[in-house]
């Protein structure tokens, strides 16, 4: 049977023998066995005066011995002496702040052998870290009030499990979620604990300069989709708990930031309900009131802000492929620039309350580093950490952005192409189309290799690899973003094959050898790639994607966001469109040999959908080359290294033994790694 399902008994996996093929790639080329062993810097935030930046380290664990999740292990940088030092790596850590008025660093972390998480503190000068608050469950999200001891923070909500396990008990889908709730503490007095007293599931929760007022963010219900499109902002009494105003926003609420003088609240939101980002800034009165957005005529996604003067906020801003770090007035205007470019991909950013910033940024040939910049006369950026040295050995893909005609003349569609670490100019080569899920989201000029993103380790094997941003993707503005909306596989698919075409004219894809790749929307691409578009694809990898529009609806966890910013109508309203706009109503038209990868466990895509394609092309189409994986514990992406690197090595091989070659008939391939049991 070819559907394999991979035994989570057995997934610890020692990766000891890996076939010959997987293995023959240039020996100075980056190879899966270092896609495995990347540290990326994934967040940071600097000192008020600007001496310290503490930011976590991401180290994967080593799937030769371990199937396990990654760790963001805590450093600090002395930006004075350059020196930066391990402050915590006994466990994994998040949501790093400073507490007020102690010039201390606190985070969560759950200890080894701990049920739950906990509030830990650290001081500068060193020393162990220090339990401040830990509740029942888990906290999810916590701030420090202005006096240094009072912490707003919520948990999930999910009430007592039965006691008595003889007792059936039926699981009710979306009510077992439990809703999130918020209290506030005083953490030198645990006893303390009072309910903020919102019903609903609280989900944001940021305190008011002088620490008299909460802002929080409501859903209705624990759902996800509520937690997508329903989440409204309510300020709430510091000391009752209560509700004393109203903000009225709606669609998608990314944070919330109060003005210095606790006025008014910027909100990195949606422009409105249709809008599939949390992209813009919006302004209002503290006091309740309907949301102006500021800057709509940008050609951009803000990404981040920060209100940090009076008249001043903050921002990371993604323009097409490139992202800037600047600031702009309250009133939307004055925008300026402090540092933009089109290699460093900025993800995250804190401000001194000097001129000094820490970011995160990654670039054609490196994952996410630690940067800092001072803004002056002149600005001054240093890189200041080095996670992976070994790369600087490495020899890579010459990368760069190209851009294209739409071929109904209506855009220039942007994306990145990596050549073959060897290429020739003037020969065709095979060609792997990676696309981005979402659609929501884009590809910038950064590092693009990833498990699922083949990225430079297939640029080592011989192939150019192409990263289209097809209509409908972000950072270039709103109306490009909704331009894709009601014609779900339509003409932002047709936007990928045109980028083909654009590369096979320019010589550089070979048109009998073009592949494709993705994740969720990108899945979908796949297997649209793979049964539309088939004629022009030699090999296909779909990962956590959508065979039928029909069964997704009703099997997603998101089926109104699907609605609001995607669909434009509902399924009973178009039931043919919908089943037509789906891959498997034209698995007749299949030929390409197809990779099928899964998370058992994923509540946005349901597995059922790769199942669908799947046994449609078992059916319809025996002589079609098509493997079906499941990875159990997985959900909607691999989190796993065992996982992550199983699904590198099976990509790699596939594309290999299909797409390199140009044979769609070949055999299909075994890849037999011992296990443990």
């Amino acid at each position: 049977m070819d559907k394999n399902f991979i035994s989570k008994r057995h997934f610890l996996t020692l990766f000891v023998v890996v076939l010959a093929g997987i293995q023959t790639v240039l020996a100075q080329g980056i190879t899966a066995e270092d896609i495995a062993r990347i540290q990326t810097v994934t967040s940071s935030i600097i000192s008020e005066d600007g001496k310290y930046v503490a930011y976590t380290l991401n180290i994967p664990a080593d799937p030769v011995k371990e199937n396990l999740p990654a760790s963001n292990h805590l450093y600090v940088l002395n930006t004075q002496t350059g020196v930066t030092k391990p402050y915590y790596t006994s466990s994994s850590v998040s949501q790093l702040a400073f507490r007020p008025k102690k010039n201390t660093l606190t985070f969560l972390s759950r200890k080894p052998g701990e049920n739950t998480n906990a509030v830990f503190e650290l001081d500068f000068s060193g020393g162990e870290a220090v339990k401040v608050f830990s509740y029942s469950s888990n906290i999810l999200a916590y701030n420090w009030h202005p006096d240094g001891k009072t912490i707003a923070f919520s948990v999930n909500d999910r009430g007592a499990a039965p006691n008595n396990p003889l007792v059936y008990k039926p699981n009710f889908y979306e009510e077992t979620m439990g809703e999130r709730k918020a209290y506030i503490t005083d953490v030198t007095n645990p006893t303390s604990v009072k309910l903020v007293n919102v019903p609903g599931s609280i989900y944001k929760h940021v305190w008011s300069p002088d620490g008299s007022k909460l802002a929080i963010s409501v859903a209705p219900t624990a759902s996800v989709d509520d937690s997508y499109m329903r989440q409204s902002v309510k300020i709430v009494d510091g000391n009752t708990g209560n509700v004393i105003a109203a903000i009225q926003n709606e669609g998608k609420l990314g944070s919330i930031h109060w003005s210095p003088d606790g006025a008014s609240i910027a909100l990195l939101a949606a422009k409105d309900l249709n809008d599939p980002t949390e992209g813009s800034i919006l302004i209002v009165s503290a006091n309740g009131g309907t949301p102006k957005i500021i800057d709509v005529e940008v050609l951009g996604k803000y990404e981040q802000i920060n209100w940090t003067d009076a008249n001043t906020i903050h921002y990371v801003l993604s323009e097409g492929i490139a992202t800037s770090i600047g600031s702009i007035k309250p009133d939307g205007s004055g925008r300026k620039v402090i540092f933009k470019s089109d290699t460093h991909v900025i993800t995250g950013f804190s401000k001194s309350g000097g001129n000094i910033f820490s970011f995160v940024a990654n670039t054609p040939s490196h994952p996410g580093e630690l940067f800092t910049l001072e803004d002056g006369k002149k600005v001054s950026v240093q890189k200041r950490t080095d996670s992976n040295p070994w790369l600087a050995s490495k020899k890579m893909g010459k990368q760069e952005v190209i851009t294209y005609k739409s071929r109904d003349g209506k855009y220039d569609i942007q994306g990145m192409l990596i050549y073959p670490t060897n290429y020739q100019a003037g020969t065709s080569v095979p060609l792997i189309t990676v696309v981005h899920g979402g659609p929501e989201s884009h590809y910038s000029n950064g590092w693009l290799t990833g498990y699922s993103s083949p990225g430079q380790v297939s640029a080592a094997r011989g192939y150019a690899v192409f990263y289209p941003n097809y209509r409908g993707s972000t950072g270039r503005g709103h109306e490009f973003t909704y331009s894709s909306q009601g014609d779900m596989a339509g003409k932002e698919f047709d936007d990928i094959v045109d980028g083909v075409d654009y590369l096979i004219a320019q010589g550089i894809a070979d048109k009998n050898r073009v592949g494709v790749t993705g994740g969720s929307y990108g899945g979908y691409a796949s297997a649209w790639m793979s049964t539309y578009y088939s004629d022009r694809f030699a090999a296909a990898v779909m990962f956590v994607g959508i065979s039928n529009n029909l069964s997704k609806w009703g099997t997603s966890d998101i089926p109104d966001e699907l609605y609001y910013v995607h669909a434009r109508s509902r399924i009973w309203e178009s039931w043919q469109k919908k089943l037509e706009r789906s891959p498997i109503y034209y698995v007749d038209r299949s030929q390409t040999p197809i990779l099928i990868m899964h998370g058992a466990d994923d509540p946005r895509v349901h597995p059922a959908q790769s199942m669908e394609l799947y046994r449609h092309l078992k059916v319809r189409k025996p002589e079609v080359p098509v493997r079906l994986i499941y990875y159990p514990g997985e959900g909607h992406g691999n989190a796993r290294s065992g996982s992550r690197y199983d699904y590198n090595l099976r990509m790699l091989q596939w594309f290999d033994t299909y797409l390199k070659t140009g044979n769609r008939t070949a055999e299909m391939p075994n890849l037999d790694l011992p296990v443990l049991d």
